[in-house]
């Protein structure tokens, strides 16, 4: 049962995702183009697809987090550190980054691969390629902390 909510709530997700315009780089570029403001061609809309969805989560944790313990699970997994350190600033950055150059993030990028764009696969497949790097670079700093301790 979890397995078919779990998809059930990425197609609702993906949706929303085509419905806001969130998958069409060019709608996305348009909103993070602030110097076209002046000359009136700033696209706004997605502020408004981004508040909503502040508003939605916040709304939702605060409910979810009232019950004693989730629905297809024993227990919350929250994080628990509270120091903010390096990844934590770095891998916004580099997303913000990759968001602003290209106009896609990975949830609209995985919904833009329906449309058949050629620079949605080439985006979606180095994003896995890049995400293979990170993990293999952890792997690699774990393992000489290991080794020198």
């Amino acid at each position: 049962m979890p397995i078919l909510v779990q998809f059930l709530l990425g197609l609702l997700f993906g949706t929303g995702l085509i419905v806001a315009g969130m998958s069409d780089p060019a709608k996305v570029l348009n909103f993070l183009d602030l110097a076209a403001i002046p000359s009136g061609t700033w696209d706004p809309s997605l502020a408004f697809v981004l508040l909503a969805a502040t508003a939605v989560t916040f709304v939702g944790y605060r409910l979810v987090l009232r019950r004693p313990r989730p629905v297809f699970d024993t227990q919350f997994h929250l994080p628990h550190k509270t120091r903010i350190e390096a990844p934590v600033i770095v891998g916004p950055a580099i997303f913000g980054i990759g968001w602003g150059l290209v106009g896609l993030c990975p949830g609209p990028a995985f919904t833009a691969l329906g449309t058949g764009r050629p620079e949605a696969f080439l985006f979606v497949t180095a994003m896995l390629l890049g995400m293979v790097a990170a993990r293999l670079l952890a792997l690699r700093a774990i393992g000489g902390s290991a080794q020198r301790a």
